[in-house]
């Protein structure tokens, strides 16, 4: 891939100075994927955990979650007993300074599309609660929100995760496959997400799999920064907790450079 220094001008520390003074309302990133199981939670708590490496105040905001698990150490099948794996990882990432409820203030049983498992359980999901649910981040400097499933997927009987995103406007970091098909799939998502004025941030290409024999895996970051005009930030390998490589080299991204103001709240729809 390019290792143009330039290409990461964006990323300089020094552009980020005016971030080291939390303000009322942290900025954000969007994290979404081409696709369910790309490793979208995977790369928000890599991110998290070198932000507050670096003395970034940071949390994170999955604002719906489905597919609960039971617990270790529970003895029956009561919700009491069971959690959602995400909710989990992202409480970790960020030093379990926020609640459940904050972190993912809405949490479906069944692994379906949010609407489809609220449904099952008799509920709905609250487009205004979720949208609402990132401004309780009181002390944080960076919010990362990591939407459910791919960009288009369903998030409530109406709006699609891309509704959430338009109405936070926060610039957005696409999550995608290493492998063969990754490059249609993530020009897919650039088209829609410029469709809606919205500011991309980046790409992260996730090895969710060992490549094995799959050479595109040397190419597709390259191919998809041409065609699609958005910087590829590098590869995160298979089975690697932290970092983040770019032609067989560790990098270094300054995530909190990235990050753009909150939206201001809307009225309820």
């Amino acid at each position: 891939m390019d290792t143009d220094p330039e290409r990461f001008s964006a990323n300089d520390p020094s552009t980020s100075a005016k971030l080291n003074t939390a303000p009322v309302n942290p900025r954000g990133l969007f994290i979404t994927g081409t696709d369910t199981g790309v490793g979208k939670t995977h790369i928000t708590c890599l991110i998290a955990r070198q932000l507050i490496a670096a003395g970034v105040q940071t949390a994170a905001y999955k604002p719906v979650c489905s597919g609960a698990v039971q617990k270790r150490s529970a003895i029956s099948t009561d919700q009491n007993d069971v959690e959602w794996e995400d909710l989990v990882r992202l409480s970790a990432a960020t030093g379990g300074k926020w609640t459940d409820e904050t972190i993912c203030p809405q949490r479906f049983l069944a692994p379906l599309a949010p609407p489809i498992a609220a449904k099952m359980e008799g509920r709905i999901v609250d487009f205004q609660l979720l949208v609402d649910g990132s401004r309780r981040f009181s002390g944080a400097e960076v919010l990362l929100v990591e939407g459910a499933g791919g960009w288009l997927s369903p998030l409530t009987e109406s709006a699609t995760v891309a509704d959430l995103a338009q109405e936070l406007k926060l610039p957005i970091l696409i999550v995608a496959r290493a492998g063969l098909g990754t490059i249609n799939h993530t020009l897919l998502t650039i088209e829609s997400i410029r469709a809606r004025g919205l500011p991309i941030a980046g790409i992260v290409l996730n090895e969710v799999v060992p490549s094995g024999n799959d050479i595109s895996y040397r190419t597709n970051g390259d191919e998809i920064q041409v065609r699609g005009g958005v910087p590829v930030f590098g590869i995160v390998p298979h089975g690697t907790k932290f970092d983040l490589h770019q032609g067989g080299q560790s990098v270094t991204i300054y995530w909190q450079s990235l990050a753009g103001p909150m939206a201001e709240i809307k009225s309820p729809r």
